[in-house]
């Protein structure tokens, strides 16, 4: 293969990721799609790629462009002359399949279909995920060759979706199906969430200093608004950094009004 058709010096140090579903594209239409097909794949761990009877045939200079750095799954790919090839060495093979017409089959959303998938991933069955052509879609004879069909529960009035983001969703929900990642997280960076010992630091300084500027004066008040305050700064998770900038704000605020009481007006 000549070396500008490798992508920028080699692509992205991607390879196989366990045992992952193999994507195969029935008859593609277009370099650019199996390129951006390759991209979304590497996104979500998928690295197998099987092309079956490629309209323009194979390598194709187009698809490494496209394919913005994943090139070692476009040097890795096989070309089949057909589906009964492609998915010969396979246990189960899943298709996607936008408008299943006279056809008995179990018919999965993306995130049932992955789910599944790496169920039998994890007990060393080869799997793979077919997707059709551009224009058309895979055909009654592709289908047949599938265990089950996978359709993606989009907006019925628009349901349109290329190439790329077809596999793309796949292997999102191929990755999404084991990863850890908690839903959500505070970014803290270098500072932590503080402690409650750190937390009654500052309020002791704030509570201090609002008494002495006469904020608290209201006896009858002052318990519940104390409350009030404690319950903002622990509505959520301040770090430690934001409570010593607070200190700061707080020690400011009161030396100014120290500086003005005595100030040349008030001597």
């Amino acid at each position: 293969m000549e070396a500008r058709m490798t992508g920028r010096d080699g692509g992205a140090d991607i390879g196989p990721i366990g045992n992952s579903p193999v994507v195969i594209l029935v008859r593609p239409q277009m370099a650019e799609n199996i390129g951006t097909t390759a991209r979304a794949m590497a996104n979500g761990g998928l690295f197998h790629l099987r092309l079956v009877a490629p309209r323009d045939g194979w390598p194709l200079e187009r698809a490494w462009r496209a394919a913005s750095g994943a090139d070692r799954i476009l040097e890795a790919a096989t070309v089949h002359e057909t589906v009964d090839d492609a998915v010969a060495d396979l246990h189960h093979v899943f298709a996607t399949c936008p408008r299943p017409r006279h056809i008995v089959k179990t018919v999965l959303t993306a995130r049932g279909g992955a789910a599944e998938l790496r169920q039998m991933s994890s007990r060393g069955l080869r799997t793979g995920l077919m997707f059709g052509p551009e224009r058309a879609g895979l055909d009654n004879e592709d289908m047949a060759r599938a265990d089950a069909l996978i359709r993606y529960p989009l907006n019925p009035a628009f349901m349109s979706l290329n190439l790329a983001q077809a596999v793309m969703i796949m292997a999102y929900e191929w990755w999404m199906a084991e990863d850890a990642t908690p839903p959500r997280a505070l970014m803290t960076n270098e500072t932590h969430v503080a402690t409650k010992g750190e937390l009654d630091n500052f309020m002791r300084n704030l509570i201090g200093q609002l008494d002495e500027c006469g904020f608290l004066r209201n006896q009858q008040k002052r318990a519940g608004m104390v409350r009030n305050l404690r319950h903002f700064f622990t509505r959520g998770e301040v770090t430690e950094q934001e409570l010593r900038t607070l200190h700061g704000v707080v020690t400011e605020l009161a030396r100014g009004r120290k500086a003005r009481a005595t100030g040349p007006a008030n001597s």
